[in-house]
């Protein structure tokens, strides 16, 4: 989707059987139009998303680093001789990590704020690098993916709340699926850099360390950005800061991240935030208890289910079965899983591509609503490959290929675009991190479980089982799931929960 450099978007009034009321600043559609600079937009977005870069980057990196260690020549270690056990641990330890940082996030994320948390992720990612890239023997290298890990959590809950309460909100869908893309961008980047050094003595190390430099960018264009406003105004009217000396810093921030040429608005925009936070009851300080309550509660049905489905519905063993459908089907470079890999995240990144152009055209629930009917067709394809149809490969590269880019224009993108808008501001950090702690569990169970109920079940039967928690999901998004395009995150607050 094409911009001009400076937009202004008008936003139109909404009818319908809406509360009407003298205090309600949201629900009238009385907004003037909202201008915003593309340029301006850019860094606010990019330095939080290369936190995604560094988790796909990790994800594909990890897959040559693994080959490597294990080689008796070029693992440039005396302790290459690894079992399985040791093996899941290094490739699932930034899993587990992750799962630590989600965990941290829920306890630090209201009160650091979520450029802070950034900053604080940015540094986890370079001492877990280092850790993991001079590793002098096998404990240490797992406590290095470890904290990694624990950088991959920190990041992947921060990064979309600061996104999604800085981005302008005719543009918020795009950029917050725009991380996805940085996320598989990471995963290709990290196939491609695997491969080169892959052939060269104490590769792995090499592999591990190249997410050095890029943590020391994340980290100081954090401290360079300004704290999100929406942060700061519910830091103030929490009784937590001066609200007059909040609204300077706010007015600064918005300066820096709107652009120059809309000084003139900004104060006025201020206001309006904070009158839609006191609408709101924003002032009240949040309670453990709240977060299963009322609209929390809502909220936290609404992503947690999300990311739930994202992950039960077999992304990671459908992935586990690529080599292999493209081997059936006579492709010649397929025994080469890197190739394999390089080839299917080129592919995820012009779906995801896709799924970022029309995300605030077409809205969140078609987009969920096409690509997982796309996951329930394909997994019914490779089902049936695996039982009935093992003569036809066909079938199976056509199931992997729609999987992939259905998974990609839906649960990929818009599950992490849903959970950054959904949640109220002032649970917005203890709900999110409850998500990201669903997401990264429910990848840990799948991930686990695959092995043995493919054993038990059989491949063509796990495909069938994972369609059918397809369908469920399908369903789910269909009664559940809201429409969020074009709103403000305060206007999706009052509306949608």
């Amino acid at each position: 989707m094409a911009f001009d450099p400076v937009q202004p978007v008008a936003k139109k009034a909404r009818s319908g059987g809406e509360i009407v009321s003298a205090r309600e600043p949201l629900l009238n559609g009385v907004h003037d139009s909202e201008s915003y600079s593309v340029s301006a937009a850019i860094l606010p977005f990019l330095f939080p998303a290369l936190g995604g870069l560094l988790f796909g980057y990790d994800i594909g990196a990890t897959s040559s680093a693994t080959i490597s260690i294990e080689s008796p020549t070029l693992s440039g270690v005396s302790w290459y001789k690894l079992s399985s056990v040791e093996i899941g641990l290094l490739t699932s330890g930034s899993l587990y990590g992750a799962l630590i940082g989600s965990v941290l996030a829920f306890n630090v994320a209201d009160f650091l704020g979520r450029r802070k948390e950034l900053i604080g992720s940015a540094v986890v990612y370079l001492v877990g690098a280092l850790v993991t890239a001079l590793a002098p023997n096998f404990p240490v290298l797992v406590l290095g993916r470890l904290v990694f890990g624990t950088g991959i959590g920190l990041a992947m809950h921060a990064a979309p709340m600061y996104i999604a309460e800085t981005a302008p909100t005719p543009i918020r869908g795009q950029l917050i699926s725009l991380k996805e893309f940085f996320i598989v961008l990471g995963m290709v980047a990290g196939y491609g850099i695997g491969s080169l050094f892959v052939e060269t003595v104490a590769g792995w190390r090499y592999m591990y360390g190249v997410s050095s430099p890029m943590a020391i960018i994340m980290g100081l264009g954090m401290w360079w950005l300004p704290a999100s406003p929406r942060w700061l105004l519910l830091r103030a009217i929490q009784g937590k800061g001066d609200v007059q000396n909040s609204k300077d810093i706010v007015i600064r921030s918005l300066c820096q991240l709107q652009g120059q040429a809309f000084n003139d608005s900004i104060p006025w925009q201020v206001d309006e935030i904070l009158a839609e936070l006191s609408y709101l009851g924003e002032e009240k300080e949040a309670t453990f208890g709240e977060l299963f309550q009322g609209k929390c509660l809502k909220a936290l049905w609404i992503g947690a289910g999300l990311v739930l489905f994202q992950q039960i519905t077999g992304q990671p063993s459908v992935l586990y079965y690529a080599g292999s459908i493209f081997q059936s089907a006579g492709f010649s470079g397929a025994s080469d899983a890197t190739r394999v890999s390089i080839l299917l995240g080129v592919f995820k990144l012009i779906m995801t591509g896709v799924a970022v152009v029309v995300v605030d055209k077409l809205g969140r629930r078609p987009l969920l609503l096409g690509g997982v009917s796309g996951i329930v067709i394909s997994l019914f394809f490779l089902g049936s490959y695996y039982i009935f149809l093992d003569n036809t490969p066909v079938v199976a590269v056509v199931g992997l290929l729609l999987y992939v880019g259905s998974y990609q224009i839906s649960f990929g993108p818009i599950g992490w675009l849903m959970i950054a808008e959904i949640f109220p501001l002032r649970l917005r950090g203890r709900g999110l991190s409850i998500a990201v702690l669903v997401n990264f569990g429910a990848n840990a169970l799948v991930t686990f479980a695959f092995s043995p109920l493919k054993a038990l079940l059989g491949a063509g039967i796990l495909f069938y089982t994972f369609g059918v928690i397809a369908v469920t999901s399908l369903v789910f998004i269909y009664l559940v799931i809201p429409e969020t395009k074009g709103l403000t995150l305060e206007e999706i607050e009052a509306k949608c929960l």
